[in-house]
């Protein structure tokens, strides 16, 4: 599995090591079944170039906290059926964004980027949340990756991000 994580965001040392968001992703798509040869880029940038971003792409102002940008369309795999290769594609991350979020829920701006990546892997692979049944199924398995991650390295599951939202 290749996952590239990229801090053009200006901050240094980044809210989060760039090994922990690499583990993140290699967790997610692990459990998910993602073919091991995936491709994924993990991107933090300023909010001048996500708002650029958020603009083109979604016709909305101002900077947001994720995107996500599929490349191949790959889907989880399932028990009966070999998962596809190819390049799952890129999420951006906005730690300015996710920093003010992060504060106003009362936890660490980390966790935020962690609960963030873990959102923009799912939208990549093609959950989405616009109804109130795939919102559940969605953020259920979102809160599930992230609990199962934190655990995996020992850390507290109670002072974990509200998993249910992004």
């Amino acid at each position: 599995m290749s996952i590239e994580v990229l801090n053009e965001s200006g901050e240094v040392p980044s809210p989060v090591p760039e090994q922990e968001l690499a583990d993140l992703g290699r967790h997610v798509l692990e459990q998910l079944r993602v073919h091991p040869l995936a491709e994924l880029t993990i991107t933090l940038v300023d909010e001048p170039a996500m708002a650029a971003l958020h603009e083109r792409w979604m016709d909305l102002p101002g900077p947001t906290d994720v995107m996500s940008f599929p490349m191949d369309e790959l889907r989880p795999g399932h028990d009966e059926d070999e998962p596809a290769e190819g390049v799952l594609g890129d999420v951006v991350l906005c730690p300015s964004v996710a920093r003010a979020q992060a504060a106003a829920a009362g936890h660490a701006v980390g966790d935020e980027l962690l609960l963030l990546t873990t959102h923009g892997i799912l939208h990549l692979l093609g959950f989405d949340h616009a109804e109130p049944e795939d919102e559940r199924e969605m953020f259920d398995l979102q809160r599930t990756l992230l609990l199962t991650f934190l655990a995996q390295r020992g850390r507290s599951t109670t002072a974990a991000p509200e998993a249910g939202r992004a």
